[in-house]
């Protein structure tokens, strides 16, 4: 259905109401200070972020399927639109016109996915790859925060070099500014060690107004946010003048923003579900994420995706419908109609640190890079390779970064497939990995030889190399070789050709070859190629024990 929520609307259960309403709550009063920090990572104005929280939320409730999710800006789809805006040097009203095409762009792109059915382009990036990529863009952000901290300057053209300006600038520090910024940084993080479970950046934010008020901040060197409109945007689209200028800018950012944002949504999406018992529609979940991206473009916000932190309150709070996404969205039209200019007078150390605990807290996985280094070690250097990419050609630079790992992993993995050597277990006698088990017993002129993946252009020569290695290598030379093709659920033409100039290679040395474990829908490829009549049909074998014996 285009629109679930004309099938469950009708039928909403009130007991159910209760919760909806306690989790929309909550949830807006975690998101309320936590966007105004991501429209500042996003280089526009804070109440930017907020358009994009309600309408990200409310539209999401009328196309979405998952019942906990809570839909609106995060740090890493802002890193992102930052890294774009720092790209092409725009500032205030047309920064802030960018991030919109950006996000316009972005949602296109979903309703596209959901059209094709394409939900699985979303794998494309590596969780190694997305892993690094979040927390290089974090660093970079934090290091873009420090000079709100100290009240000096910071310029560079990457993180590296940004980092050191700042750290020569420190003379020009205010010292009223440093005070307010590291205040702000204990009661946030400290908040997390003493207090997790209280909104720690709903605390600083109070308490950043409060004391901007009371201290009179503005006035002894702290600059404050400024200007904070009251009121609702008007729904405007980018002028077409700005695509022209700037048109590889929006599309690099807009596809990072979609392989993350859609690498978020899905995983979360199911988990409810599957936490709830019940089921949602992938591809109504690319449909309801394009147009909460849309409708957040068109109302001057910036790109939206699931949040895990408030999807995990909206849950825990109570919330059952999509309800409780409505009724977040519009508290936070509410703030925006009558809170607004109170966010004026928030001191901008205050908005960094806020920044900062959202980038640490939510981007940076330690847990995962410890996990990906005990593992698997290669994902681990991608990750790592990720960071310093991001950290050395800005986050947008980033992106490309990241999409070049995964090509590369891609193509690691595809063209070097396992081919490990088979050994017979003297107890069982089943066949298994020489390598892993050295006491194993290796069969007399005879290799066994098991293709772990599909059989094609890109592993034919792999193939060609391992087998010639086996043959000049072996002592006593090999007389015969079984290629155990359990792992083989895929050939192509060149497989198949690959496979004829094995068998002549072999006959050149007096050598056999046979094959087994080969699938139905492998065989008849190789039927279609003369492949079976010139190795032999004889020679193909339902598994192991059967070709050795018959070799034996």
């Amino acid at each position: 259905m285009l629109l679930p929520i004309r099938e469950w609307l009708p039928h909403y259960d009130r007991r159910l109401l209760r919760g909806d309403l306690a989790a929309g709550i909550a949830v807006t009063a975690l998101i309320v200070p936590k966007n105004l920090g991501y429209a500042g990572i996003a280089g526009i104005p804070v109440e930017n972020g907020l358009y994009a929280a309600a309408a990200g939320a409310i539209v999401y409730a009328l196309f979405g399927t998952c019942r906990q999710i809570s839909t609106g800006p995060s740090s890493g789809l802002a890193a992102i639109a930052g890294g774009a805006v720092l790209a092409t040097g725009v500032t205030g009203g047309q920064a802030a016109e960018l991030v919109a095409a950006m996000t316009l762009v972005t949602g296109a792109l979903f309703v596209v996915m959901w059209a094709l059915k394409l939900g699985r382009i979303a794998n494309f990036l590596s969780k190694a790859v997305v892993t690094g990529f979040l927390a290089g863009a974090a660093v970079d952000v934090v290091i873009g925060e420090l000079p709100k901290l100290t009240g000096s300057d910071a310029e560079g053209d990457n993180a590296w070099r940004e980092l050191s300006s700042w750290i020569k600038g420190l003379d020009q520090r205010d010292t009223t500014t440093v005070v307010v910024g590291l205040a702000a940084l204990a009661v946030v993080f400290g908040l997390r060690i003493v207090a997790p479970k209280v909104p720690g950046a709903l605390v600083l934010l109070v308490g950043g107004l409060a004391a901007s008020g009371l201290f009179d901040l503005g006035s002894h060197g702290v600059a404050l946010v400024g200007d904070v409109p009251s009121g609702l945007p008007t729904p405007a689209l980018p002028g077409g003048d700005l695509f022209t200028d700037h048109i590889a800018t929006i599309g690099a950012a807009s596809l990072g923003l979609l392989l993350v944002g859609f690498s978020q949504t899905a995983g979360d999406a199911r988990a409810f579900a599957t936490r709830h018992g019940y089921r949602v529609d992938v591809n109504q979940e690319t449909l309801a994420q394009g147009m909460a991206n849309i409708g957040a473009g068109a109302f001057q916000g910036m790109p939206v995706s699931t949040s895990l932190s408030a999807s995990s309150l909206n849950e825990s709070a109570g919330a059952r419908t999509q309800l409780a996404s409505l009724m977040t969205g519009g508290l936070v039209v509410l703030t925006l109609l009558v809170l607004a200019p109170v966010f004026s007078d928030l001191p901008k150390p205050v908005l960094a640190a806020l920044i900062i605990d959202a980038v640490v807290m939510g981007m940076i996985d330690i847990p995962e890079l410890r996990r990906l280094y005990r593992v698997k070690r290669f994902d681990f250097l991608v990750a790592c390779a990720a960071i310093v990419g991001v950290l050395s050609v800005g986050v947008l630079g980033g992106v490309v970064v990241g999409v070049a790992l995964s090509l590369v992993w891609l193509v690691y993995v595809a063209t070097a497939p396992a081919m490990p050597l088979l050994g017979r277990d003297p107890g069982t006698g089943a066949f298994r990995e020489v390598d892993g088990h050295p006491g194993d017993e290796i069969l007399s002129g005879l290799a066994i030889v098991r293709l772990d993946g599909g059989l094609f252009f890109a592993t034919a020569d792999a193939l060609h190399d391992r087998l010639r290695e086996i043959l000049e290598h072996s002592d006593p030379p090999v007389r015969a070789v079984v290629l155990d093709f359990e792992g083989v659920g895929f050939i192509d033409s060149q497989g198949t050709a690959k496979l004829a100039e094995l068998r002549t290679l072999a006959d050149a040395r007096g050598v056999t070859v046979r094959l087994a474990r080969v699938k139905a829908d492998v065989r008849v490829v190789l039927e279609a190629d003369g492949v079976v009549e010139r190795i032999g049909a004889d020679h193909i074998h339902p598994d192991v024990r059967d070709a050795v014996s018959a070799t034996r």
